[in-house]
């Protein structure tokens, strides 16, 4: 592979994590219908910890739910790679990647749409 070939690649890579980026924060907002549950969820645990601020409860929510969104989404495509055989993710694994977070991403792209 030329220098310009792999270039090439880490571009195309790029593009697809500000995807899987944008896709995985549109999942942590709150207009998502994640949103409510994964905050009665984690609330707890925070309080646990004596975080009780809402405003640092709306925030950690927000990230719990964009960083599982992600780590959720790539289950089936580590699956393909290891069906595969695939050493390193191609263009091919992040495509797969970004079509399963946009599945994920579906209700909260419409509740967005739909205004809440």
């Amino acid at each position: 592979m030329s220098e310009m070939d792999r270039r090439e690649a880490i571009l195309k890579q790029d593009g697809y994590i500000i995807g899987l980026a944008t896709l995985s924060l549109s999942n942590g907002m709150n207009f998502s219908p994640y949103f409510e549950q994964g905050a009665i969820l984690l609330r707890p645990i925070l309080f646990g910890f004596s975080i009780t601020s809402p405003v640092i409860v709306f925030y950690l929510t927000s990230l719990t739910l964009a960083v599982a969104s992600i780590l959720i989404s790539g289950i089936p495509v580590a699956i393909f790679e290891r069906v595969t055989g695939r050493q390193t993710s191609d263009s091919t694994s992040m495509a797969l990647w970004l079509g399963a977070i946009f599945l994920i991403s579906i209700p909260s792209i419409m509740g967005l749409l739909g205004g809440g």
